[in-house]
């Protein structure tokens, strides 16, 4: 990923004021308070009871904003979950050089094991969604590139950060067994049809209400192309039965699998040799995902 062009404001709940302010004046007299963890591709705020405004946090998101506001409406009515549904769309303004959301709040908190009552169930709900993603009309929808970091390509793409990666991990983890996963994903081509997807299906985009799946958030990275970027799930959050009944739910053919394990792997190994900025604390979890994902090549690979 490039770094942006240009720095970012503050993103604060003052500049959300003054936006909404300047351009929403009905909804400046409503509640304002910052969401937390407040993402990393964009920030958001809680509007009220009802609404969010989300605003990117660098130049390269902001592809993004037009994304969602032009397809979200239309993919919405096929999906078998709600999604942010965008009500309105700010232009640059108040010190902010790029523009930014108002959204429908979905109700929920972000999936953790101990919000949902059955793991095997919330697996089923899950492929349910994305296979109903993957049935959506793809017709004209973004291919992938630079609004999405390439999600839904050849996981060719990151080849050279993948393999300095591997280096610079040396002796910190096999990478003889992951070089040949990355191999492995290399050399099983998407052919098919594209197809929609949602680019970053992680703990942090879904919600859970009730102790079941209630929505899916965040499709920044959302593209047509190729669906194996979605299957990180698998060895991020699934295990045992949870992880076969998603496996056995999402029906795919083992080269898609292989090239999943591919695009988990590289965002482990880029995260764990220190080369993203997240914090230390992700990288006991990556070394935990590349153990998982070295395990399931061994056993379908």
């Amino acid at each position: 990923m490039t770094e942006p062009t240009s720095a970012a404001p503050s993103i604060d709940v003052a500049l959300v004021r003054r936006l909404l302010a300047a351009q929403f004046p009905e909804w400046s007299d409503l509640d304002v308070r910052p969401i937390e963890p407040g993402g990393w591709d964009n920030r958001t705020f809680r509007l009220g009871d009802r609404m969010t405004v989300r605003l990117p946090s660098a130049e390269r998101y902001v592809l993004q904003v037009e994304k969602e506001h032009r397809w979200l409406p239309l993919l919405a009515p096929h999906l078998p979950l709600p999604i942010p549904m965008p009500l309105r769309k700010g232009v640059p303004g108040e010190g902010f050089p790029w523009p930014w959301s108002v959204y429908r709040f979905l109700p929920g908190e972000t999936l953790a094991v101990e919000l949902v009552d059955d793991v095997r169930q919330m697996a089923r709900e899950l492929t349910r969604f994305l296979r109903a993603l993957m049935q959506a009309d793809a017709t004209g929808g973004p291919l992938p590139g630079d609004h999405n970091f390439h999600r839904g390509g050849p996981p060719a793409f990151y080849d050279e950060q993948t393999r300095q990666a591997l280096k610079l991990l040396a002796g910190d983890v096999d990478t003889t067994a992951a070089g040949e996963v990355w191999e492995a994903a290399l050399a099983a081509p998407f052919a098919g049809a594209p197809v929609w997807f949602h680019g970053d299906i992680a703990w942090g985009n879904l919600l859970v209400k009730n102790g079941s799946l209630s929505g899916v958030i965040d499709f920044g990275t959302s593209g047509v192309g190729d669906p194996a970027c979605d299957l990180a799930i698998t060895w991020t959050f699934f295990q045992g039965e949870s992880r076969e009944v998603f496996r056995d739910g999402m029906a795919l053919d083992g080269g898609t699998w292989a090239r999943g394990r591919g695009w988990t792997l590289w965002k482990a190994l880029i995260v764990l040799a220190g080369m993203t900025g997240a914090p230390a604390s992700e990288k006991a979890k990556q070394r935990a995902v590349i153990d998982e994902v070295l395990a399931d090549h061994r056993r379908y690979g």
